[in-house]
């Protein structure tokens, strides 16, 4: 599984308080810290994908 932050971000740090394992905040918007993401984090991925207020995460399985 993978994932990316796309520009509609508007960094509101949901995702990171969600998965701080996959995600952090960069100046301009969040963004994945890994390639791929660990089996183990892959649902909370999934959560932070599916509350980000602007669907900027999308997620490629």
């Amino acid at each position: 599984m993978k994932a990316r932050v796309t520009e509609d971000c508007i960094s509101c740090g949901r995702c990171v308080e969600i998965c701080p394992e996959v995600f952090e905040m960069g100046e301009d918007r969040a963004h994945v810290k890994v390639d791929e993401i660990p089996e183990e984090y892959q649902d909370a991925t999934q959560e932070a994908a599916d509350e980000c207020p602007t669907s900027a995460i999308v997620v490629e399985r």
